[in-house]
Parts: structure tokens; C-alpha cells; sequence
């Protein structure tokens, strides 16, 4: 007798984007039974390529839990309320650039199904218009990741992925989010699946007014006003497929349409009335082929966006060609070998400009000593325009101290170099434009140690990181008569620690959670680039030097609440560090119902209080943030 049990792979159905994959690739299970004797069909357990490579680096996941308490919300808020990291954010829905390890918003890559999104010709994703509800899953990648990732990674790289279903039948789900100045949000999701193919569609809209009071400081007696021109409308749908081919073979594909109207909030005691619109379209389309320990992945795919600044248009496109493959050679050795082929086309207000982009890079994993001792080798070659990038290798090791005992201690480091080209703004904006620069080069090197220990119902990890940097040729625009021109002149030193904690312990029906993070980043620039340049050996401005952050949670059966904070340290406005900003901390709550039934259909309820004290706060000089602010979220699926 056989019994077909579906959705016995959970998540992991397309093999280059997850980590299952078995025999056959089936989304399915097939049980023989005889007598008292259950038969399951093979299954091979492998690393996602992105994590595969990284022994000695270190990587977060944002859990699903996290990413359900953001939907309809843009990435600038779920990173800045739930990490450790910092980002300069120009308003609620406005600008909201990531700084890693006090690198620059241009040294984080970004990435959506292993396609590199960030601007070619800004260098730099604006995280804001990156709408939770798009994707499934999100990777954090801290430090040089150059020779993994290609250019811009010199601080770290944000993965955004989808990951569909297979055996799943039909499924429909619903997500309104409404809260305070204006906000709605509404996501609808309809997916199919059985053995071989997997359809999934989302539409998304999202507005807000942000019409939120703020105090006044241009005017005198600073009077508490509501903000004008800040609104927000966003619209856009993804578009997933996947099909399994034969026994070893799939084909996948994802397409995404995300468009953007914003009123640019205006600073403290400005009338400016501008007006940004982005609209963007990405593809990516997979196949993999799994040949006994070998899986090839041939990747095709386009990034397309369009910037209009008033009246001002900017167009680029990135097309793309991928191939590599993955070899485990032995249970040592593990190989992956790769090449990167992209088109890039800059259409801007004041010039056009394309070229040609290949990278070639190869990875390896040695285990040694039954998987307790493993170093990751990485090594990349970027050549664009003719030029040569700085060649870019990284080493990783890690230790894995007690592993088979109730706790664990993992000791791991890291050296590598890294890159970023310079943009298509930095060479060919007209008036201006420099051809002659030179990629940006860093060198950094990291060690840490963490600590796992679990007794029963209770776990605890632990982690501490500490790292060093150095970037040089930082490219900065000086002023030359009437222009100003891009130059490589800047030199930087960045080291820091990174700490984290995550508790969890489960007593019956009980559950309880704990994480935090903190940081310490000094980013240090040792370059003056004039007579009167008072900048060397300060705090790069708008990088503050600490940044604290603490979740915690109690569920009961089907209810959860939950308290975060997050304390933002002093930042300095100028580069001589002669002005700053206060620091500022914000408490959270929030209260879910996980799931209930309304007749056939299953719902989840959550109610959530940011800003609890109403703290009255600006990231950056002059650019207001809301005050205490309400959201009640619904989802119903069936």
C-alpha cells in the first residue's frame, strides 16, 4: 500500500534558492508500508549556495515571524526595529539607505534571487520601496563579501528571496494592514501546486498620508505642526513558476513590478514641493540540473528601473547571463565555479553610457576533522569596461569546540578583499564625470566566538564578532571651479564589535523568546583633502557609534505579545564632528492572535503600538519621524 503525503518539503522546493533536494526532486513522499516498517524515499540535505561558502562570516536570517509583523511596511523599518544595523532614513517612506559596519549606503550589494539590484548608475538600493510582503525570505551577510558577491559588498549584502511550494494544491491568502496617518495596506496571494508544478501570484498596495504632528523648529515658539507632502502610494505584483522537468531537472522563474509615487518630505522649515516616482521591473529565470553530487544552475535575468525627480528622468538596465556549478568532490572538498556575463545601460537627464561587465570566481569548502575544522577559500575577478578590478580573494575558518555535547563553542575568522566599481554617475555624468577613477579597494579581517547550550526546553546562542576595515580610493565629489567632479581621495578605517543574543524556551503551552543586538562601529576617516579640511580621525558623519536592539516575546497557545526596543546612539552631522544629533530610543508593542477559524477560513489578528512614549526623534538633521503610532493587521488564508 502506498500513501502520497503532500507539502513534505516545506519551503524548499526549488533547489538553487533553498536547501532540500532529493532523489527525484518530488515535492511529495511516497511511505511504503510493511507490517511496522516505514520506507521514505531518499532525501540529500545541502547548504544553500548562498551560506555554503561562508565558514568564518558571519549570517543572519530574518525568521518569518519577524517578516509577518512588517508586511506592508518597506525593509528600512523591519532591519532598523529588528537588527543591529543602522539606517539613515530621510522620513517614514522616505529615503532609507543601509550603512554595514559603517561602510557607505553604495558598499552594501542587494540582491533578489541572486540578481544584484542596486542602482548601476546610484550604486545603492533605496531600502524603503523594498515592500516586506515581496519576497519570503531575508539573508544578512556581514563583512567583505567581494569575492562571493561581486562589487559593492565591501560592508555586507542583503539576499531577498522567493521560495514556492510544491504539493500544495490551491491557496489563497490576505494581508490588510491599517494604521495611523493614512496607512492601508492590502496584499492578495493566490498559489497552485501538485508533484511538478508550483504557481504563485501576490498584488500589493500600499499608501499612507504621513501626515503625522511633528514640533516645528523654524518657527518661533516651535509649534507642533502636521506634515504636509509626505504621502506615499505603492503598487506592484510578483509573478512565481516552477517546473519540475524530469526526475532531476527544474525550471524556475520570478518576475516583479514595483512601482512607487512619493512626496519628498521636505526638511524643518522648507516649502519644497518635489516629487519622486521609481518604477521597477526585475526577472530572473533558473534552471537546475542535478547530476548525482553535481548541480549546474544556468541563470538568465533583467533589473530595469526608472527614477523620475520632478521633472528629471533616469533610466538603467541590467541584464544578466549566470552560470556555475556546485560539486561536492568529495565529503572533504566541495566546489563551486561560476561566470557572471552583464549588460548595464545608463539613459540619464545628462548623458547615456553601457558597458560590458564579466566576473569569474570560484569557491571551495575543506572539512576537516569530522566537520569540526572547515575553511572556506573564495576568489573573484571582475572586468568591466576593459578595466581589471582588484582581484579579490577571502579565507574563512571555523572551530567547532564540544559539538556533540549539550553546549558548543564555535570560534571563527575571516580575511578578505573587496571592491565596489564606480557608478555610472562617477564616471560619466556631464558636467563632472571622472573616467579615469578607480574601483574603491578594501581589506578587513574578523574574529569571533560563539556559544550554543541547550538543557531540555531551553536554548541559548550567544555570539560576540570583532572586525577591522580599511577602504581606500574612497570615492568623494570635491568642488573644482564651478563643478564639482568625483575623485579617489578618501581613505577609511572601520572596526567595531557585533554582539548578539537569542534565547528560547518552551514549558507546555508557554513559549518565550529573546533576542538582541548591539554594535559598536568606529568609522574613521584619516584623510584631509584640504588646507582647511578639519575631517581626519573623525566619526564618519551620520554612523553612530552605538546601536542597541532587544525583542522579546511570550506566547500562549494561540496568542503572543511582545515588547522591542531599539536605542540609536548620537550622530555626528559634519565631517569635522563639530555638530550631532541627540541618540534616541523607541519601545514597541504588539499583540497577536496566531490563528483562529471564521468558519472554513483561518485568520491571524495582530495589534501593534510603535513609539509607545511618543518619543519625539529625527535620524537625520531637520527630517521629523513620527510619534507614538498605531497598526492592525488581518490575514485571512484558506
Amino acid at each position: 500500500m502506498f500513501i502520497l503525503v503532500h507539502g513534505f518539503l516545506p519551503d524548499v522546493a526549488l533547489a538553487g534558492r533553498v536547501g532540500l533536494k532529493s532523489q527525484s526532486l518530488y515535492p511529495s513522499l511516497y511511505i511504503e508500508l510493511e507490517g511496522d516498517t516505514l520506507k521514505l524515499e531518499q532525501v540529500e540535505v545541502f547548504s544553500n549556495p548562498l551560506n555554503k561558502y561562508t565558514f568564518g562570516q558571519q549570517v543572519k536570517n530574518i525568521n518569518r515571524e519577524h517578516l509577518s509583523f512588517f508586511q506592508g511596511l518597506g525593509l528600512s523599518e523591519l532591519l532598523q526595529q529588528r537588527t543591529g544595523l543602522f539606517l539613515r532614513q530621510y522620513g517614514p517612506g522616505m529615503l532609507a539607505s543601509l550603512t554595514m559596519r559603517g561602510t557607505s549606503a553604495g558598499h552594501n550589494a542587494v540582491f533578489w534571487n541572486g540578481l544584484p539590484i542596486n542602482s548601476p548608475s546610484l550604486g545603492q538600493t533605496d531600502f524603503s520601496i523594498l515592500p516586506v510582503g515581496a519576497f519570503d525570505d531575508v539573508q544578512l551577510h556581514f563583512g567583505s563579501g567581494g569575492a562571493l558577491f561581486g562589487t559593492d559588498a565591501i560592508g555586507g549584502a542583503v539576499h531577498l528571496n522567493t521560495k514556492l511550494k510544491f504539493g500544495q494544491g490551491h491557496a489563497f491568502q490576505s494581508h490588510s494592514n491599517l494604521g495611523s496617518f493614512g496607512r492601508w495596506n492590502q496584499q492578495l496571494q493566490y498559489g497552485y501546486s501538485d508533484k511538478f508544478v508550483s504557481v504563485r501570484t501576490r498584488v500589493y498596495r500600499n499608501i499612507a498620508e504621513n501626515d503625522f504632528p511633528f514640533r516645528n523648529l523654524a518657527k518661533p515658539g516651535t509649534p507642533i505642526e502636521r506634515q504636509e507632502h509626505a504621502a506615499f502610494l505603492q503598487e506592484g505584483f510578483t509573478q512565481d513558476f516552477a517546473f519540475q522537468i524530469k526526475s532531476k531537472q527544474l525550471i524556475s522563474s520570478s518576475l516583479w513590478y514595483n512601482q512607487t509615487v512619493r512626496e519628498i518630505q521636505p526638511v524643518i522649515g522648507s516649502n519644497t514641493r518635489d516629487l519622486q516616482q521609481d518604477r521597477n521591473v526585475r526577472w530572473v529565470l533558473d534552471y537546475f540540473n542535478f547530476a548525482g553530487k553535481r548541480i549546474w544552475n544556468i541563470k538568465t535575468g533583467m533589473v530595469k528601473d526608472q527614477l523620475v525627480f520632478n521633472a528629471s528622468e533616469n533610466n538603467t538596465s541590467q541584464f544578466f547571463l549566470i552560470g556555475d556549478l556546485d560539486w561536492d568532490i568529495n565529503p572533504i572538498i566541495s566546489s563551486k565555479s561560476g561566470i557572471r556575463y552583464a549588460h548595464v545601460q545608463g539613459k540619464l537627464s545628462t548623458y547615456f553610457a553601457q558597458e560590458n561587465r564579466i566576473e569569474l570566481y570560484q569557491s571551495a569548502n575543506f572539512k576537516l576533522k569530522e566537520e569540526e575544522l572547515n575553511f572556506s577559500l573564495n576568489l573573484r575577478q571582475f572586468i568591466y569596461d576593459g578595466v581589471m578590478a582588484p582581484f579579490t580573494p577571502s579565507v574563512g575558518a571555523e572551530w567547532r569546540i564540544f559539538p556533540q555535547m549539550k553546549k558548543e563553542i564555535k570560534v571563527h575568522a575571516n580575511g578578505a578583499r573587496s571592491f565596489k566599481v564606480p557608478t555610472l554617475n562617477d564616471r560619466f555624468w556631464e558636467p563632472g564625470g571622472n573616467r579615469e577613477l578607480l574601483p574603491e579597494s578594501s581589506w578587513s579581517g574578523e574574529l569571533g566566538i560563539s556559544y550554543e547550550y541547550k538543557l531540555g526546553d531551553f536554548l541559548l546562542n550567544q555570539q560576540l564578532t570583532h572586525y577591522r576595515m580599511w577602504v581606500d580610493d574612497w570615492i568623494i565629489w570635491l568642488p573644482k571651479g564651478n563643478l564639482w567632479s568625483p575623485e579617489n581621495i578618501r581613505e577609511v578605517m572601520n572596526k567595531g564589535l557585533e554582539y548578539s543574543l537569542d534565547a528560547h524556551y518552551q514549558k507546555g503551552s508557554w513559549d518565550f523568546k529573546f533576542q538582541s543586538n548591539y554594535n559598536w562601529v568606529r568609522a574613521t576617516n584619516l584623510t584631509n583633502i584640504s588646507e582647511n579640511d578639519k575631517s581626519s580621525g573623525m566619526q564618519l558623519p551620520y554612523t553612530p557609534m552605538h546601536k542597541f536592539q532587544s525583542f522579546f516575546s511570550v506566547g500562549h497557545g494561540q496568542f503572543e505579545s511582545y515588547v522591542n526596543y531599539h536605542l540609536i546612539g548620537s550622530r555626528f552631522e559634519t565631517i569635522d564632528n563639530t555638530a550631532q544629533l541627540p541618540p534616541y530610543g523607541l519601545w514597541d508593542l504588539g499583540l497577536k492572535i496566531k490563528r483562529f477559524k471564521v468558519g472554513v477560513v483561518n485568520a491571524r489578528l495582530g495589534f501593534q503600538v510603535n513609539n509607545v512614549l511618543n518619543t519625539s526623534y529625527q535620524v537625520l538633521r531637520l527630517r521629523p519621524m513620527p510619534g507614538r503610532n498605531y497598526q492592525l493587521n488581518i490575514q485571512f488564508s484558506l
